[in-house]
């Protein structure tokens, strides 16, 4: 049996986080945005302000429904003040030790029948939720980037979800007029299990010579008519959670074509992560994106 869903607290404020919040209220949930620096979560509301301001604009939403949107979302500056929520999903860094602290603290205070959800795009499901005092009432509800316009969330069952905390979760996407795609709980589900090796090999392309970064990207725009290239797209998820998601998967699988591209780690400890650090494959920081190889 399914359960009823009105407020949803969700950790993390960043992109993902904020996002999700977003989508949250606009279905008509009671929202709650936590974050470990309260100006995060003051940027959170500020970006969530700004995306809804543009969906009215381009009329995909009224500005009745943005203001009562917004008028649904809170501040909550401590993770005790999640404690009367429904459903909590997690969306802090790619870091099983981050997030496994985060858990500890969260069940401390949260009621008993609610459900906890985790916004991981690699890590063991089963693992993470043997850490918290519920693991039948846990479950990965991994959304893309970015949330309010990519239509998949992943739904991942842990060995021991059970089917009304599975049930609920389904219910609770459909509400968010969002499309469900069903994952086992291997390393990296579905979608980075096939996205993440093809930006791994873009990357190895471009180590070995065999094309730039406007070849590489270009390519693959036009021969394989994609959105955008690999390494535009590795800028824009970040390139600390590419290599994060390639560890998981060459520590987890333990093949090694899944070893992470050398290049990719050197970017990484150089600090350039991609948009957010305004350097990765390419430079951001003129009036338009140049190639940085």
């Amino acid at each position: 049996m399914a359960q009823i869903i009105r407020k949803v607290g969700v950790i993390g404020a960043g992109q993902m986080g904020n996002g999700i919040a977003h989508v949250c209220a606009l279905a008509g949930y009671s929202v709650l945005l936590n974050d470990v620096e309260p100006d995060r979560i003051k940027a959170g509301l500020a970006t969530i302000n700004g995306n809804m301001a543009r969906q009215v604009s381009r009329k995909l939403i009224s500005e009745d429904e943005r203001q009562a949107a917004l008028a649904r979302i809170g501040a909550a500056e401590t993770i005790e003040a999640l404690g009367d929520c429904d459903l909590v999903i997690e969306s802090a860094v790619e870091k099983e030790e981050v997030k496994r602290k985060i858990f500890a603290e969260l069940c401390k205070s949260l009621k008993p029948d609610a459900i906890i959800g985790s916004n991981t795009s690699s890590i063991s499901i089963t693992r993470l939720a043997s850490n918290t005092d519920r693991p039948e009432r846990f479950i990965g509800i991994h959304f893309m980037n970015p949330v309010p316009v990519m239509e998949l969330v992943e739904v991942i069952r842990g060995i021991a979800t059970d089917d009304a905390a599975f049930e609920t979760t389904r219910e609770f996407v459909a509400r968010l007029g969002k499309t469900m795609a069903v994952a086992e709980d291997f390393p990296a589900f579905i979608v980075n299990r096939i996205l993440l090796p093809m930006i791994n090999e873009a990357v190895y392309t471009l180590y070995e010579g065999v094309g730039t970064v406007e070849s590489i990207d270009t390519a693959m725009r036009l021969g394989a008519n994609h959105p955008m290239g690999p390494l535009q797209l590795a800028d824009f998820i970040g390139l600390d959670t590419c290599l994060s998601v390639m560890q998981v998967l060459y520590e987890g699988l333990a093949d090694s074509k899944y070893r992470p591209c050398p290049l990719l780690v050197k970017y990484v400890e150089a600090g350039w992560l991609g948009r957010k650090t305004q350097r990765g494959f390419y430079d951001y920081r003129g009036e338009k994106p140049v190639p940085t190889r």
